[in-house]
Parts: C-alpha cells; structure tokens; sequence
C-alpha cells in the first residue's frame, strides 16, 4: 500500500513530467490548491484545471528553469508537509532568485484533497522587477 508520504514524494522527486503526471493522478477532483498571499499566483484553486492554468502553465512560460527541491519531508496521518527551495530566473528581468517555501498537503483515500503554500513571496517579487 502507498502512504500519504510516497505519493507527495512522487510528485517531487522524479523528473518534471513524472512529477507532473504523479501529482494529476494524485489530485481529488474537487481539491483546493492556495498559493500564499504575495506569491505571484496567490489565490485558491479548486480542481486539476484551474490549478494547471493558474500556477504550473504560468511557471513554466513565465521562468526559465524553475524548480522546486524538497530538502525535508514530515507526515502526520492523512498531513504531509514538504520544506524546501524554489529556485528559476524570470524570463521577462533575466533575474533568478531562489526562495524558500513549504507545502501542506492534505489527503483522502490515497488523493490530495488540499494543499496550502507558504513562501518568501520578497523573494520571487524581486527578481520579477525589472
């Protein structure tokens, strides 16, 4: 059997499309996704759709490189938490900036049903000014 911890490992530690397609087949259709308040795309978003075209599209044609590494993992039951760095360079300035972020993920019967973002949002805002 999976744990909660081996699927949001699966969506960080393998290459960009395994973690793309691990993390879609991990998302419960009704999930809520909240990136932090100041972060580009800070808002919640209900469901694969939205939170496809309002975070993962926009990071990938808006940042060159853009990355996000795990460096520490922590799981409470049906909560995983994942600490890491995000690090990219901002098409538009040419600026690269490296941040540092946590997610808390919660989940239901194997699926994410809500994740919550924090994260150096000076940081990521900087390197977008020209």
């Amino acid at each position: 059997m999976t744990s909660n911890l081996d699927i949001i490992r699966a969506t960080y530690e393998g290459s960009p499309q395994d973690n793309s397609r691990h993390l879609l087949a991990a998302l419960a259709a009704d999930v809520r996704w909240t990136e932090a308040p100041g972060f580009p795309y800070a808002g919640t978003y209900v469901g694969a759709t939205q939170i496809v075209a309002g975070v993962f599209q926009r990071l990938g044609s808006e940042w060159e490189g853009f990355a996000a590494k795990v460096h520490t993992y922590m799981a409470d039951g049906n909560r995983v938490a994942a600490f890491g760095t995000y690090s990219g360079t901002y098409r538009k300035t040419g600026r690269h900036m490296t941040a540092g972020f946590s997610h808390l993920y919660e989940l239901r019967d194997g699926l994410i049903v809500r994740m919550e973002q924090v994260v150096d949002s000076h940081l990521v805002q900087q390197a977008m000014k020209a």
